[in-house]
């Protein structure tokens, strides 16, 4: 089995990017936002980021406990939180910002409450 203490620490730095997203994702209120300026732009480029960050940690946790942890907590669609990096990764010219957007408003919200539970449940 997978050391706990890596497990523990996967489930960490996801948090902290999800808590990086929310920060720097705050002010934006549609998915124009992210396209009407510069600053919006570099955003959504930091946001994929740690997207990219959060679906292959989801992927190396999922890997490593031999496809059994992450079913514990079927509320979350984590075989579409590792597409989602594989998309951004691979096919950063099709990323639709009002996808992003979605994922950043209702989705990572969620994933940061199953996250926490993760966590509490060591």
């Amino acid at each position: 089995m997978f050391k706990t203490e890596r497990i523990q620490t996967l489930l960490s730095r996801i948090e902290e990017a999800i808590n990086l997203i929310e920060e720097n994702s705050s002010h934006i209120k549609s998915a124009q936002d992210f396209l009407y300026s510069s600053d919006g732009m570099f955003t959504l480029s930091g946001i994929c980021m740690q997207l990219i960050f959060i679906g292959e940690s989801v992927k190396v946790l999922d890997a490593k406990t031999e496809h059994d942890y992450l079913l514990k907590y079927p509320n979350i669609p984590w075989n579409d939180i590792m597409g989602l990096r594989d998309i951004i990764a691979h096919e950063y010219h099709h990323i639709d910002a009002e996808e992003i957007f979605k994922v950043i408003k209702i989705d990572l919200p969620i994933l940061h409450n199953t996250i926490l539970k993760m966590k509490s449940d060591f």
